[in-house]
């Protein structure tokens, strides 16, 4: 690679803001890592590049979140350069590399460069690497500021540097062991901000409303007219299916201009139109685009946004094993940058159709991709690079403890991951293959266990149009494919690359030597089966069985019931190899809460061979009626392939037990008043401490039954539960030493001025909905916790000045303070003030009430007394 090249840093960075600060730039680059932060606009996708690439050695490859996105800057900083792509500056996404031997910049995605790390540690040829859009939290950059982090050790001399236009700087620089920040100062060019919010809600129970649609369309056309009408436009708008909408809409508004969409589904020819900048003499453009628009990209031309103020985000159901996209409220980060579009080349404007309420109620930033997403990919790319389920890899958010043990729990049962989390051989190798760690195995056995020639192109198919988004009614794969086959589908040729693509890796992964590949499935009959065998290889726990003849409904080997779309081609299947399934808008008619959305017919005996890791045989012990009833049983998973019912033993009762608990809940347990306080008393410490003191909530109790309630029924002869002892149970969940400062931290009674003393009410259990993880919705702010409670009778607080706290005073107790009938009279958590003045309003109107009861004019000075007047004598007792 010459090293002669030199870009021109005055043209890429002429009247951009960041040039003013070139020479702090610089500074920060020689020291080897940096964090940059610069505004929307100030040119820092093309000036930084090129100023790293002056300043460095070797190769300075530049990560930007979205293909679109690689190809759009590669373009730009080229044509800044004077030069052509794949010249000194090339890019690389999947299935596509424009780089030459002159190349000094190489833009890609982050998952292009985590597999060449993965295979390099060391990244031998490169000399600097660039993280742009570090703010929008994707969870392969997380990863990636990780590894580099660590990468650093090896190689002192490799530059890294963290950009972004909004970011948490001291977090990133903190991982990346204590970078330089560099603050770039500078401006937009003047930029307008208004707001238009539509008449009605932006959503219905079918997402996005059509009216509100209509208003952005309107909105935009009426903008355009009385501004500069030679000026394009961009909305914003959620998904690929609104931007289709929106656009036929606009057409028929605003025939006189250009509408084109831009989103991850258009074919590369189409979202490049979208982003090259108007044609000279063509008519002024209206883009419509999804958020692949929102940084990194610069369209020519635009000089008003309209932004919709929404987002598409992944929220996983954990119980059920399924990913769901929502549309919630954008974040402020994401309006700044949807904003930051009109103003980049020149004066600009922003409408935003939605209330200025509603922008100051939108979370400052979108959650980490790394706490909502499948973890399954980076799992395996963790335990490849060292570091099993992240454990001393400095990142921004570690993964969630369940999700990455689940998603370790798949890896081994792909057998990418030994018990211990360490990566085997065959792990290693697919953890590099440019797809999904499931489309990998896929690829890797459909070719070695389909039988015949054409193996290794069916398996290709397959996985070239289940790792794409292709969308097809009735959740029809086969039916896809056939269409795929003929040319007639939407994204056939991307699909024809991929595939050849792909032919050649699986080809390059042939069974070894003869003796050591795993037996052919051959139950396949049709093509359709020939695809469900490749699906059922890649997610087992997806395979599927029709719970009844006539049913749509069909019971995952996961536990997740699943409908097909009405009218599927795919119905009457005995049997289905799903890949995809979805939360319902709703519950189905059938009552379940999910919808298959690709899936492909399976061979029984297919199901079973493919399955082989998730077959059981055992005994099944449930409690019936207060009776214990067992089969002996054999399954796929949750699929029970045949039941015997057999006599019950003396060990099968508290198998049954157990198995009661993990179906319906801990209610089932008997609760006793000592139990539930116990538990209430955790749940606080749990509130405000967190680790060690355990989640007590009924999921979390769930998940550990094991642990707690096990060891209680070892002695137990009948299916009686009564005589469970739970506060016995959930003391086992006390962490040591902490434990014995349980009576200190939330004590049962506290001791009144009175000298006696007063029960603690602890608020209910929180209920976590481990479930599924989401957030509320955007606006509305999580509600207070509860306080814990004391009610006392007034007169056994006087003179008490300080309200009690605990948990070392973290936890203000909230105060009943009740007449002598033990009505409350008042509740407060600020004694003092109470004392101070609304007392005389209360003993004004209880004085003569309750004559026998002291209510003295100067409550700091009396004695304070359980008993009438007449009885009453002077008593000390220790404060609250």
């Amino acid at each position: 690679m010459p090293a002669a090249h030199r870009f021109d840093l005055d043209a890429i960075g002429a009247g951009l803001p960041v040039a003013e600060a070139r020479a702090q730039l610089e500074r920060a680059v020689d020291t080897g890592v940096a964090v940059v932060t610069a505004p929307p606009g100030s040119g820092k996708t093309t000036l930084l590049p090129a100023l790293v690439a002056s300043r460095t050695r070797g190769l300075t490859v530049v990560t930007q979140p979205r293909r679109i996105a690689v190809r759009a800057a590669a373009r730009r900083l080229a044509s800044l350069d004077g030069s052509a792509l794949g010249g000194p500056v090339g890019f690389t996404v999947r299935g596509e590399r424009h780089v030459g031997p002159e190349t000094r910049v190489e833009m890609l995605t982050p998952g292009v460069l985590l597999r060449r790390l993965l295979v390099d540690p060391s990244l031998e040829g490169i000399g600097a690497v660039l993280l742009d859009e570090v703010h929008e939290r994707s969870l392969e950059t997380d990863l990636l500021l990780g590894m580099l982090a660590e990468a650093r050790m090896l190689r002192e001399d490799l530059t890294v540097v963290a950009m972004s236009a909004t970011l948490d700087a001291a977090a990133v620089a903190q991982v990346l062991g204590g970078a330089e920040v560099v603050d770039v100062p500078g401006a937009l060019h003047p930029l307008q901000i208004d707001h238009a919010p539509a008449s009605g809600p932006r959503l219905d129970e079918r997402g996005v409303s059509e009216t509100f649609l209509e208003h952005l369309a309107r909105t935009t056309v009426v903008a355009l007219d009385d501004g500069d009408v030679d000026a394009d436009a961009l909305v914003f708008v959620p998904g690929a299916r609104e931007v289709d909408r929106t656009v036929a809409l606009l057409r028929d508004l605003a025939p006189q201009r250009e509408v084109l969409p831009l989103h991850g589904r258009l074919p590369a020819a189409q979202q490049d139109r979208a982003t090259g900048g108007r044609p000279p003499g063509a008519p002024p453009r209206i883009i419509v685009s999804t958020a692949v628009a929102e940084s990194s990209l610069t369209v020519p031309g635009v000089r008003l946004v309209v932004d919709a103020g929404l987002s598409r985000q992944v929220r996983r159901d954990r119980g059920r094993d399924m990913p769901g996209l929502v549309t919630v409220s954008a974040s402020r980060a994401e309006a700044d940058q949807r904003a930051g579009r009109a103003a980049r080349l020149g004066p600009g404007r922003a409408i935003r159709a939605y209330a200025e309420a509603e922008a100051a109620a939108m979370p400052a930033q979108s959650p980490p991709e790394i706490t909502t997403a499948d973890l399954t990919d980076a799992a395996l790319q963790l335990a490849c690079w060292g570091a099993p389920r992240g454990e001393d890899l400095p990142l921004l958010t570690p993964p969630p403890s369940a999700e990455i043990r689940a998603a370790e729990a798949t890896l081994r049962a792909l057998d990418l991951v030994d018990a211990a989390g360490r990566p085997t051989a065959s792990g290693r190798d697919l953890a590099t293959w440019p797809v999904g760690v499931r489309e990998a195995r896929a690829l890797h056995d459909g070719t070695a266990r389909l039988p015949g020639p054409e193996a290794g192109r069916v398996a290709a198919e397959v996985v070239a149009a289940i790792s794409d988004d292709h969308r097809v009614d009735g959740g029809d794969l086969p039916g896809l494919l056939a269409a795929l086959r003929r040319g007639d589908a939407p994204g056939v040729e991307r699909w024809r690359r991929e595939r050849d693509r792909l032919e050649r890796l699986g080809q390059q992964a042939a069974p070894g030597p003869e003796g050591t590949a795993p037996p052919p499935l051959t139950g396949a009959t049709t093509p359709g089966e020939r695809v469900g065998v490749v699906l059922a290889l890649a997610r087992p726990e997806r395979i599927a069985r029709r719970v009844s003849p006539t049913s749509r409904t069909y019971l995952l080997a996961s536990g997740t019931r699943a409908a097909l779309p009405e009218g599927s081609p795919l119905l009457g299947a005995p049997w289905l190899a799903v890949w995809e399934v979805q939360r319902a808008q709703g519950r189905q008619a059938d009552g379940t809460g999910a919808v298959i959305r690709l899936a492909a017919p399976l061979a029984p005996a297919d199901a079973l061979a493919a399955g082989e890791p998730l077959l059981t045989e055992g005994r099944v012990a449930r409690l019936d009626g207060g009776a214990v009833r067992v089969r002996e049983r054999r399954a796929l998973g949750t699929i029970e392939l045949n039941s015997t019912p057999v006599s019950a033993r003396q060990s099968d009762i508290a198998e049954a037990v157990l198995t009661e608990v993990r179906d319906r809940g801990v209610a089932v347990l008997p609760w006793t008043e000592t139990a539930t306080t116990l538990r209430r008393r955790l749940a606080l410490l749990h509130r405000e401490l967190g680790a060690p003191w355990p989640a007590v909530d009924d999921e979390a109790l769930r998940e550990s039954v094991e642990l707690w309630l096990a060891p209680q029924l070892a002695s137990l002869r009948s299916a009686d539960l009564s005589g469970l002892d739970l506060v016995r149970g959930l003391r086992l969940l006390l962490p040591w030493p902490e434990a014995s400062r349980l009576e200190d931290l939330v004590p049962e009674r506290l001791p009144l001025p009175s000298g006696g003393s007063a029960r603690v009410e602890y608020p209910p259990v929180p209920q976590t909905p481990r479930t599924s993880r989401t957030d509320p919705p955007s606006g509305e702010a999580a509600s207070a916790p509860e306080p814990p409670v004391l009610a006392a009778k007034l007169q056994e607080l006087f003179g008490l000045a300080t309200t009690p706290r605990l948990v070392d005073d973290r936890v203000p107790v909230l105060l009943h303070l009740l007449s002598p009938a033990r009505r409350p009279l008042a509740i407060t958590d600020d004694l003092s003030s109470f004392w101070n003045g609304p007392y005389q309003e209360v003993r004004r109107e209880m004085r003569g009430r309750y004559p026998k009861h002291p209510w003295p004019e100067d409550p700091w000075t009396a004695p304070a007394t359980a008993r009438t007047t007449r009885h009453a004598t002077p008593r000390t007792g220790g404060p609250c």
